[in-house]
């Protein structure tokens, strides 16, 4: 049977555990926010720079040489911001889920406890109901593994998915650069 104390307690840990998932969601945030003004201030000087480079410019080669200069820079900084954001989502991703999975390995110690502490007090013959229950909840506890598991699988997937495709448009675009 729960305490007071008990349940206090209970409510005061996961309010705790909110505001720990909080602070990391925010955390996550505050590095985008960053990120984005950082892209933005960078953005508007060499837009500066490049439009004044544009009005200076004498002819239509030197135009297109300008132009290709400065498309070929603007492909990797996009590229870069883009894995950037990833990164940080990822990160941010992943210690949600660190959180997430411990509080869920504290439940499940939490849920065994109850169930020794029942099968201690259980009357007579109700042994195999218990022990049933016990494997019901092993059941689950291996399925939220594999899940875990495969979206752990799936994250990297993209990640490299990512890493190739960032690797064959800067290639290309220099390759383009090249034959200009």
């Amino acid at each position: 049977m729960l305490t007071v104390e008990q349940v206090v307690a209970s409510n005061k840990a996961n309010l705790d555990n909110l505001f720990g998932l909080s602070q990391q969601a925010f955390a996550g945030v505050e590095k985008l926010v960053e990120l984005n003004l950082s892209a933005a201030r960078a953005t508007l000087n060499e837009s500066t720079a490049h439009a004044k480079a544009v009005l200076a410019v004498k002819d239509a080669q030197e135009f297109l040489a300008l132009q290709t200069s400065f498309v070929q820079p603007l492909v990797e900084k996009t590229v870069s911001y883009n894995r950037h954001v990833f990164d940080i989502a990822s990160s941010t991703s992943a210690e949600l889920s660190k959180a997430a999975e411990a509080k869920a390995a504290e439940l499940q110690g939490a849920v065994l406890g109850y169930v020794d502490s029942a099968l201690k007090n259980a009357p007579a013959g109700s042994e195999s109901a218990v022990a049933f229950f016990k494997q019901a909840v092993s059941a689950s506890n291996n399925a939220v593994e594999s899940i875990q598991k495969a979206a752990k699988q799936a994250t990297d997937l993209a990640h490299s998915n990512i890493q190739a495709v960032t690797e064959t448009a800067v290639k290309a675009t220099k390759t383009t650069a090249k034959k200009r």
